[in-house]
C-alpha cells in the first residue's frame, strides 16, 4: 500500500514541477486578476510567465544541471571485460511505449530514450551466453496494453535475438521496484565467482538516470557495472542557444531526477 501511495505521489509531484505547467499557472492568474481589475497583480503573474519561458528556453539554465548528474557516475570501460567477468545484463524501462498505442497501433514504439534498447541489444549479441533482464511493467498511473516488459520481448523477437537467455521483470512501476524485483533473479540467474558470490551485472539506463539507479542497487547489496546511455548534454555549454523545447526537456529530467533522489534519499531508498 505504501508503495501504491508513494508512486501516486510521485506523479502528482512531477506534474507539479514541469516548469511549462508554471507558465499556464501564471497567465491563468494574471486573465483572473485582470478580470477583478487588479491591474499590478496581472503585470506581475505576466513578468513571472515570462521570466519562467526566457529561464526554461535558454539551455545553459538547465544543461548546467543535467550535466553534472550525467557525469556523476562514470560509465564503465568495456575494452577489457570479457563475458566471464561479468554476472548478467540489466536493462531498465522508460524508453518504451508499451501501452496504448502498442494496443491500438500493433507496433512497439520506443521514446526518446531509445539508447537503452539499442544498447541492450548490441550487448545481447556481444554476451550471448550471458543472462540479461528486461524491468518494465508502466510508468503510468492507469497503464493499458501490453507492459514495457512484454514490448521488449517483441522486440528482440523482431531482431532475430536468441531469447535462450532472456528474462523479464513486469511488475515494477519504478525505479526502487525495478531494483526489488530483480534482486531474486539476479541472485538465482547470475553468474558466480569462486568463492560463490554473484559476478556484477551490466547496468544500462539513462546518463542522468544512473545516479539514483546505481545508490538503490547498493542499497540492496547489488554490484553493478554501470553503462549510462541517452546523454542530453555535450562538454561545453551552449552559452547563446535558445530552445524552448529542448530546455523543458531538459528541466523536466533535471527536476525530475533531484525530486526522486531527495524522495528515495528521505523514505530510506537510498
Amino acid at each position: 500500500m505504501m508503495d501504491s501511495i508513494f508512486f501516486i505521489l510521485s506523479k502528482v509531484v512531477q506534474l507539479c514541477i514541469e516548469p511549462l505547467n508554471w507558465v499556464i499557472t501564471f497567465v491563468f492568474l494574471s486573465l483572473l486578476f485582470l478580470a477583478l481589475r487588479k491591474l499590478d497583480l496581472c503585470k506581475r503573474f505576466l513578468i513571472l510567465a515570462l521570466l519562467d519561458l526566457l529561464i526554461v528556453g535558454w539551455l545553459p539554465t538547465s544543461e548546467l544541471g543535467l550535466r553534472s548528474l550525467e557525469d556523476a557516475v562514470p560509465k564503465t570501460s568495456l575494452v577489457n571485460l570479457a563475458g566471464n567477468d561479468i554476472g548478467g545484463i540489466i536493462i531498465l524501462g522508460g524508453a518504451i511505449e508499451g501501452g496504448e498505442i502498442a494496443l491500438d497501433r500493433g507496433e512497439v514504439s520506443i521514446g526518446s530514450a531509445a539508447e537503452r534498447v539499442t544498447k541492450a541489444f548490441e550487448l545481447i549479441r556481444k554476451y550471448p551466453d550471458l543472462p540479461f533482464i528486461f524491468s518494465g511493467y508502466s510508468g503510468r498511473i492507469n497503464p493499458r496494453g501490453p507492459s514495457e516488459a512484454e514490448a521488449f520481448k517483441q522486440l528482440v523477437a523482431e531482431q532475430g535475438l536468441s531469447e535462450k537467455m532472456a528474462h523479464y521483470e513486469n511488475q515494477s512501476r519504478n525505479t526502487y521496484e525495478n531494483v526489488l524485483y530483480v534482486k531474486p533473479m539476479i541472485e538465482e540467474l547470475g553468474l558466480k565467482n569462486a568463492a560463490g558470490a554473484s559476478k556484477p551485472w551490466l547496468l544500462i539506463t539513462s546518463a542522468s538516470h544512473m545516479y539514483r539507479s546505481v545508490k538503490i542497487f547498493e542499497k540492496q547489496g547489488i554490484d553493478v557495472l554501470p553503462l549510462p546511455v541517452d546523454y542530453q548534454t555535450a562538454n561545453s555549454i551552449p552559452w547563446t542557444s535558445f530552445n524552448l523545447g529542448g530546455g523543458a526537456d531538459n528541466w523536466n529530467n533535471l527536476l525530475h531526477e533531484l525530486v526522486g533522489i531527495f524522495a528515495y534519499w528521505i523514505t530510506g531508498k537510498i
